[in-house]
């Protein structure tokens, strides 16, 4: 084919203003995309700034915001409190004994078979005698005196020329009664060495005759019933019973080891502690299971903790219930306790959140050096260490409030005490020195507690255990 020349120049200038065209418009669209990209930059920039300064006017009325740690490895989620579950409170422990058991445990165990023994041998006297020169040799080797000329020492008082110190009786406040040493439980470091196999047991004419006591001596506040486990003595119920009757106002404590609630006969039991308003204080050295069965016995725990929340639900240790419970620490071995007020925390924390337990108040308690502990502290060699320990910690601010003060503490047998410990070491009001579980004064020789005003208190080597770190009493 062929073209003029005046067609092929009509032909290659309309192909050059198709491409004029065609480039115009690819140049004017990559420019609008640019213009686009460009807004969009302008305005994601006046859009931030924008979101900061409200975020930063929106802050201000936030009060809590901007307070969380940015170490978030440190955040904690923390349980929520729940209440007791039926894997803890376990009916079917109640109505069940403990006590063939606890037999069965003194049977295999050699320190118990070997006290058992030299009981059988010596004597109650031989075996207070032997432990008081066991605290005396270890007190000699330290080069520590005894207790009254330590006491004048430290307190800078003497009685003449004697270089002792006697403390003085104050008006009695607290009527403490052991009622017997028959036990279901048998601790390791039981100072009274109470068990099922002890048959001790307070009569009902003692018995009585504390109540004729308490009722003449007004300005008795407390009646602490003790043992043993004191709700299986027979005299308990009818001393709570008379004491209300007589004193309305009364506070009366009932030292509970809690297994006690779930024994045979001993179903109405809370029910009664209800109807007369006792004060129950009860013995948890632990919260963990391992360490209350090793000084306590196998199971006890789990047995306390479902007496505990049946305690609970009966509204002892409920705000505004007026029903106290009350709990005591006492160390598993030659240590002395935490600080209390903190280990209240803890307790209380603990129990809550695993078993949704509630409680008052917890007391910390130094362990004496008498009887089981004596026992313990000799057989492993460290009562040299424990009685150091004591005389080291000795806190002057703790003889002021020490039990012997304001407590008459009477024994099964009717006889009067200083104190609980004095009790079980024999140290009877009104007896001499060397009279131990003999002589001394009754409840049938006084009418009124206060007829005990003028004997002096009576005070020997284990009482470095009451003036120890916050003390015992």
């Amino acid at each position: 084919m062929k073209f003029s020349t005046g067609a092929l120049c009509a032909s290659l200038l309309s192909l050059v203003q198709i491409h004029s065209s065609s480039s115009f418009t690819i140049s004017q669209k990559s420019s609008c995309q640019r213009s686009q990209k460009r807004r969009r930059r302008d305005n994601s920039s006046l859009f931030s700034e924008s979101a900061m300064d409200t975020a930063d006017s929106d802050t201000e009325s936030l009060p809590d915001y901007g307070k969380t740690s940015i170490e978030i490895d440190e955040h904690k989620l923390e349980k929520k409190n729940r209440a007791a579950n039926d894997k803890w409170r376990r009916p079917d422990l109640f109505g069940q004994s403990i006590i063939e058991q606890t037999k069965e445990e003194m049977s295999s165990n050699i320190e118990f078979q070997e006290t058992t023994q030299k009981l059988k041998e010596i004597g109650v006297q031989g075996m207070s005698r032997e432990e008081r020169t066991k605290r005396r040799r270890a007190l000699d080797s330290l080069g520590v005196p005894p207790f009254n000329e330590f006491l004048a020492e430290k307190l800078d008082t003497k009685d003449g020329e004697s270089g002792s110190i006697t403390l003085n009786r104050k008006e009695t406040e607290v009527l403490q009664l052991n009622v017997g040493l028959y036990c279901n439980q048998a601790c390791a470091h039981c100072h009274v060495e109470s068990s099922p196999i002890r048959k001790e047991t307070m009569s009902n004419e003692v018995a009585a005759q504390c109540m004729n006591l308490l009722q003449n001596t007004p300005s008795v506040h407390t009646l602490d019933i003790t043992g043993g486990a004191p709700e299986l003595n027979e005299s308990f119920r009818y001393i709570v019973s008379m004491a209300r009757e007589l004193r309305p106002d009364l506070d009366i404590i009932d030292r509970c080891n809690l297994t006690v609630l779930q024994e045979p006969g001993q179903e109405d039991l809370l029910d009664f502690l209800i109807r007369h308003k006792v004060h129950v204080i009860a013995s948890l050295p632990c919260y963990s299971a391992d360490n209350v069965d090793t000084q306590r016995g196998s199971g006890v725990f789990d047995r306390s903790i479902s007496a505990l929340i049946a305690l609970n639900e009966a509204g002892f240790g409920k705000p505004g219930s007026g029903l106290l419970l009350d709990l005591v620490y006492n160390p598993l071995g030659a240590f002395l306790p935490p600080p209390q007020e903190s280990l209240e925390a803890k307790y209380k924390e603990v129990l809550m959140e695993d078993f949704g337990i509630e409680f008052n108040s917890l007391f910390t308690m130094t362990n004496m050096p008498v009887k089981r502990f004596t026992d313990f502290l000799y057989k492993r060699d460290e009562l040299n260490d424990y009685m150091d320990l004591l005389v080291r910690n000795f806190n002057p601010s703790t003889v002021d409030s020490l039990m012997c003060g304001n407590t008459i503490s009477v024994g099964y047998d009717g006889k009067v005490f200083d104190c609980d410990f004095n009790q079980q070491l024999g140290y009877t009001i009104g007896s001499s020195s060397d009279e131990i579980h003999t002589g001394g004064k009754s409840v049938f020789d006084i009418n009124s507690l206060t007829d005990l005003a003028c004997d002096p208190v009576k005070n020997d080597n284990h009482c470095f255990g009451c003036t120890a770190g916050m003390g015992s009493s």
